[in-house]
């Protein structure tokens, strides 16, 4: 069984456990109330190291409440982990889907509104600042002019989806400088699209590496991987990462995991038929709560 580490995070007038692997990944949490507190950090919860070791073992949850599963195959160990703080009667499943009585008092500013950004909109700013490159020296900008191209034609392709009953966002920002190429809202669940620029060279995944024409393999999966956790966490959802490949001359894949889905620029359509995950209505509301720029700074 996978070993997990509980966590306590405070905040709102409640602490919620995160369950979390050896990686730093959370595959679950667990809200409680004010009422059953068991101090801020510091007051107990943690070492002499330093080191957050979780809430005291002898300290429950109040009785009730769910338990929020993003893995299914985690079950069993995250319901071992939350044993020592668990209580009385429960529940365990997906994480919920922001209620209509949640977004009712949503009133979204222009501002913070992340519906209108364009496939790669952080590089049409960074390329608009830059000073044109001499006729004697190399382009630097040559490389984020590839990556815009290909996100914008990955783009065009994600945005024929809406028809089917999806809801595409581009250039999510995330904190420190990241974001997440595109976020698909659909009938199959929730998609973190990393897009991968190829320039008409082979590309070879091989585990979580991915070597581009000659050059030097990359965990490029590991940091697709990495950005649909920092969506889960704050969409309060799973989040599927997806690899998009454009524009290569030819994709070999070695012992791919998983997890990670990977997709050419003229695969999107086959994404319409994935389904049983979201339904109407909460694909709004997930919508609703992921083009708001504020929901991106707790991931």
């Amino acid at each position: 069984m996978t070993r997990l580490r509980v966590a306590p995070a405070y905040g709102q007038g409640r602490c919620r456990l995160y369950v979390s692997l050896p990686d730093g990944r959370h595959v679950a949490w667990y809200d409680r109330s004010a009422a059953g507190d068991f101090g801020p950090p510091g007051g107990g919860g943690g070492g002499d190291d330093g080191a957050d070791h979780g809430p005291p073992a002898g300290d429950a949850l109040p009785d009730g409440g769910r338990v929020c599963l993003v893995y299914e195959r985690h079950r069993e160990a995250v319901l071992a982990a939350l044993a020592p703080y668990l209580t009385g009667d429960f529940t365990i499943g997906p994480p919920p889907v922001p209620t209509a009585a949640e977004l009712a008092g949503l009133t979204l500013h222009p501002d913070d509104d992340l519906a209108p950004n364009r496939p790669g909109e952080a590089l049409h700013g960074s390329l608009g600042r830059a000073a044109p490159a001499g006729r004697l020296r190399r382009d630097p900008l040559r490389v984020q002019r590839a990556q815009l191209a290909a996100e914008e034609l990955l783009g065009a392709g994600l945005d024929l989806l809406v028809d089917a009953g999806w809801r595409i966002l581009h250039s999510v920002p995330l904190p420190g400088a990241d974001r997440v190429d595109h976020l698909a809202i659909g009938p199959g669940g929730v998609l973190a699209v990393h897009t991968l620029a190829a320039r008409r060279l082979r590309v070879r995944v091989q585990g979580s590496a991915v070597r581009v024409g000659r050059a030097d393999p990359v965990p490029l999966l590991r940091l697709t991987r990495r950005r649909a956790e920092r969506a889960s966490l704050a969409l309060a959802t799973a989040v599927r990462p997806v690899l998009a490949v454009v524009g290569a001359a030819r994709l070999e894949t070695y012992a791919a995991p998983s997890d990670v889905r990977l997709l050419r620029e003229t695969g999107t359509p086959a994404l319409a038929r994935l389904g049983g995950v979201h339904k109407p209505a909460d694909i709004e509301a997930l919508y609703t709560v992921a083009r708001d720029r504020r929901t991106w700074l707790r991931a």
